[in-house]
C-alpha cells in the first residue's frame, strides 16, 4: 500500500493472475488486466477493477471464451471482418486496432469490423493505441439494452459507446470516449456499490418515474444524453457495430453484468493514417494551435480552467501512477472475495 493507496502494478498483476486462473493465455490476461487498471488510472472507476469479478464469472460460465481463436470472415485490403467466436472483447478490440492501423498504413484508411465479441471496457484504450501510431481513430460498440427508444419506456437500445482519438503534437492525445446515455451504466453500478444516490435526470424506474435510487435505475431505464439526439446516435452506433458487422444488435446483445447469455456484441474500428493527409509534424502543430485557441477563451463564472477532450484523463493518469490508486471499500472487498474463490490470496495488492 502507498499511503492508503495500492500500486497500479500490483493491482495489474492480481487482475492478470485472476484471468489466467480461469484459462486465459498470459499475454491476453495481461492485456485485459491492463485495460481495467488503466480505466482506474484515468479516474473512470466504473470501468476499472470493479468489473474484474464480472468478467471472471462470464469466463467461468463459458459464455465468454478464454481460449477462443478469432478468424477473418472478410480480408479485403483496407477492410476486414473478424469473427471473434465469443472471445474477450478486450482481446478482439486490440486485434481490431492493430489490424486497422496496419491497413491504414498501407491504404491510408483501415476499417475492421468485429462480430461475436464481448464487452471491452473503455473504448478509449483502443483508439489511443492507434493515436500513438499517428492515426486518427474511431471505435464504436453496441451494448445490452439500457434505454428506451425516444418516447418509450421499455429498454431496447444499448448505451452503445464510441470513441475518437488522435495525437496532439507535444501534448497528450485528444481523445473522446462517451456513451449515449446521460451517464455510463457502470457509474450507476458504482453508485450502488458505494451506497450513494444518483443525480436526478440519469434514469427513470420501471414505472417510468424519475429516480435517484441506483437499483431502481438498473431495473428501470437509463435516459439518453441530449434527449432524442442521444437516442438517435445510439441507434446509429448499433447499426455500425451490430448490423454492419454481422453481429447481434438491439435486444440480441447481452451485457457483462450477467453470465447466462453470450454477449453478441460487435465493434467497428476505423484508422486514418495522418501521413496520407499531411505531414505528421504539421498535423501536430495544427492540433497544438487548435488546443491553444480553446484554452484562450475567457472563463465562465465558476470555471477554473478549460480542458480539451482527454486532458483530464491524462492528468489523472500521471497523478495516480505517482501516488497509487485508491479503490472503494466495496471494490476491495469484492477483490478479496475473488481471491478466495480463485486461490489467489498471495497475489492481493492490499495489506
Amino acid at each position: 500500500m502507498l499511503d492508503g493507496r495500492t500500486s497500479p502494478d500490483r493491482l495489474r498483476r492480481f487482475a492478470s493472475a485472476a484471468y489466467e486462473a480461469v484459462g486465459m493465455a498470459t499475454a491476453d490476461a495481461a492485456l485485459c488486466a491492463d485495460t481495467l487498471v488503466q480505466a482506474d488510472l484515468w479516474g473512470h472507476q466504473s470501468h476499472g477493477v470493479l468489473r474484474l469479478s464480472w468478467y471472471v464469472a462470464r469466463l467461468k460460465a463459458g459464455v465468454c471464451q478464454a481460449a477462443a481463436r478469432p478468424e477473418f470472415a472478410v480480408d479485403a485490403g483496407g477492410v476486414a471482418v473478424i469473427d471473434g467466436h465469443d472471445a474477450m472483447g478486450q482481446v478482439l478490440a486490440a486485434r481490431a486496432a492493430e489490424e486497422a492501423v496496419a491497413r491504414a498504413k498501407r491504404h491510408g484508411i483501415g476499417a475492421v469490423a468485429v462480430r461475436n465479441s464481448n464487452h471491452f471496457g473503455t473504448a478509449l484504450y483502443f483508439t489511443l493505441m492507434a493515436a500513438r501510431q499517428n492515426c486518427v481513430a474511431f471505435l464504436s460498440t453496441n451494448a445490452s439494452p439500457a434505454m428506451a427508444p425516444w418516447g418509450g419506456r421499455k429498454k431496447m437500445v444499448g448505451t452503445n459507446p464510441w470513441s475518437w482519438a488522435c495525437p496532439a503534437g507535444a501534448l497528450a492525445p485528444m481523445a473522446l470516449d462517451i456513451a449515449n446515455t446521460s451517464v455510463a451504466r457502470g457509474k450507476v453500478y458504482l453508485a450502488r456499490q458505494r451506497g450513494e444516490k444518483i443525480p436526478e435526470g440519469w434514469a427513470i424506474d420501471a414505472a417510468g418515474a424519475p429516480t435517484t435510487d441506483p437499483q431502481a435505475a438498473i431495473d428501470g431505464v437509463i435516459l439518453p444524453m441530449a434527449g432524442h439526439k442521444g437516442y438517435a446516435i445510439a441507434v446509429v452506433m448499433d447499426m455500425l457495430s451490430g448490423v454492419l458487422t454481422g453481429s447481434g444488435f438491439g435486444a440480441q446483445v447481452h451485457g457483462p453484468y450477467q453470465f447466462e447469455h453470450k454477449s453478441g456484441a460487435g465493434h467497428l474500428m476505423i484508422a486514418l493514417d495522418i501521413a496520407a493527409f499531411q505531414p505528421v509534424d504539421e498535423f501536430g502543430r495544427r492540433m497544438e494551435a487548435l488546443i491553444a485557441e480553446l484554452k484562450s477563451v475567457p472563463l465562465a463564472r465558476g470555471a477554473d480552467e478549460i480542458f480539451y477532450p482527454g486532458e483530464i484523463e491524462a492528468r489523472n493518469d500521471e497523478k495516480n501512477r505517482r501516488d497509487g490508486l485508491s479503490l472503494p471499500d466495496d471494490t476491495i472487498a469484492d477483490l478479496r472475495k475473488l481471491a478466495d474463490e480463485l486461490g489467489l490470496q498471495k497475489h492481493l495488492p492490499f495489506t
